[in-house]
């Protein structure tokens, strides 16, 4: 198949070479000329004159990774173009922009999947498995986090240039790890009702929030606590749910998934090296989009999806704001 990748910054480029690896065709285009060049400049990949010249090459689907802002307008001329979209997390900055967005795709018969790539993590799906299977119980509450410095996201990079610092690009910390409302949605289902507190609290460049903690209460009754960050020296990104009947616990650095009780000196550690590599998720994601564009299975995320967490986010925003508990 032929792809077009639109933005070839961190996650783009990493899609680029990914899709030459399972053997597909790969054009880009960046706004960016510099990046642009260094895309094109590796073997197999095809810089495109414009995105008017991208999507005239008839490619069978593009791959939105642009700020958050711009995914909306790119996915919207890519489906007017009849291809297959892949938008990378968040869908887009700002609910109101997606739902005509999903009903175009309807409409022209195109696959509209979203980029969580946290769901094609082994170790997390074992979690969704053990919860599935009722292995703590009724779970009473769950506590995700997620926090690291930004200036240290991208070495050699000027943090100041990344679309996180700047809210008319769709940056913040709660659109930027939208992967914790994502995957806690899809862990414990819909959420009904959500309180937070936010804020640009560091010396950080920027106008975006840097510091957010959200409460979250779910439709089976469990409450979800969500810790944000751009601060944290450290890398740490985990997961605690708490059931009736035992505690399971996820840890991102080890890829380790311990299932704990109902004794409470014995714990069982089901998970660890099994993930493989990094970039096995993002591979994953990008056989399973393709398995989608052949007609044998639903995205993993499709928009509907993807618009609940927005909305999720949305909803964090204005309690912040307000101060008060607000419903998605």
């Amino acid at each position: 198949m032929r792809f077009l990748v639109v933005g070839t910054g961190s996650i783009g480029s990493r899609h680029c070479g990914n899709l030459l690896a399972l053997g597909h065709q790969v054009l880009a285009w960046d706004t960016d000329g510099t990046r642009l060049a260094a895309a094109g400049a590796r073997p197999g990949v095809e810089a495109a004159a414009s995105l008017e010249a991208g999507l005239g090459a008839h490619p069978d689907a593009v791959l939105v990774c642009t700020p958050p802002a711009a995914h909306v307008p790119v996915a919207r001329r890519a489906l007017e173009a009849d291809a297959h979209v892949l938008v990378e997390k968040p869908i887009a900055a700002a609910s109101d922009e997606v739902p005509d967005l999903l009903d175009l795709a309807k409409r022209r018969g195109r696959v509209l999947a979203v980029g969580f790539n946290l769901r094609f993590l082994p170790s997390l799906r074992r979690v969704k498995d053990l919860l599935d299977g009722g292995r703590i119980g009724r779970v009473h509450s769950a506590r995700a986090e997620f926090g690291f410095h930004l200036p240290a996201w991208r070495p050699g990079r000027d943090y100041r240039d990344n679309y996180a610092v700047s809210a008319r690009q769709g940056g913040g910390i709660l659109l930027d790890a939208i992967h914790e409302l994502d995957y806690l949605g899809w862990l414990l289902g819909d959420v009904t009702e959500v309180f937070c507190a936010a804020g640009h609290v560091s010396d950080l460049a920027g106008d975006t929030e840097d510091l957010a903690e959200v409460t979250l209460r779910f439709a089976g009754g469990a409450l979800g606590q969500v810790h944000l960050d751009y601060l944290r020296r450290a890398y740490r990104r985990a997961l605690a749910v708490v059931g009736a009947d035992g505690v399971i616990e996820w840890d991102y650095s080890t890829r380790q998934v311990t299932v704990r009780g109902p004794e409470p000196d014995r714990a069982e550690i089901l998970d660890g090296p099994g993930d493989g590599p990094p970039e096995r998720m993002y591979v994953d994601e990008l056989a399973q989009f393709i398995r989608c564009l052949a007609g044998g299975e639903p995205p993993a995320v499709d928009g509907h999806e993807a618009l609940r967490s927005l909305r999720v986010v949305e909803a964090a925003k204005a309690s912040a704001a307000r101060g008060v508990w607000v419903r998605p």
